[in-house]
């Protein structure tokens, strides 16, 4: 069974720097696509940044240049780092795997609690 287990999170101060790791284990190809996501108390859950097997990246508008979203296909893992962190930035941070693939879909993690506040 394909798991993916998010770690990392935590309580920060605004302007400080968080590093969540997503490893995935049971996977029976590679990874097509591996995307971070967040849901903030009363919205809805949104994108943060994907990045594709060839290493192509993706980012909302509202992390560019803050966050960067990079994988170690050696190691099973993608990470988020994260800088510059503000207060709206406080979420449930969730990994995705997407495998684009016959008989195989889309798998999320449990998540992880990020907060950003003095």
């Amino acid at each position: 069974q394909v798991q993916l287990v998010e770690s990392g999170g935590g309580l920060v101060q605004p302007g400080g720097s968080l590093r969540l790791s997503c490893v995935v284990s049971g996977s029976p190809i590679s990874i097509f696509r591996m995307g971070w996501y967040r849901q903030a108390p009363g919205k809805q859950r949104e994108l943060v940044g994907v990045i594709r097997s060839s290493g192509t990246t993706n980012y909302a508008d509202a992390v560019k240049g803050r966050f960067t979203i990079s994988r170690d296909n050696a190691k099973n893992t993608a990470y988020l780092q994260m800088n510059s962190l503000k207060p709206e930035d406080t979420a449930v941070y969730y990994c995705n795997a997407d495998y684009q693939a016959v008989g195989l879909g889309s798998y999320w993690g449990q998540g992880t609690q990020v907060t950003v506040s003095s």
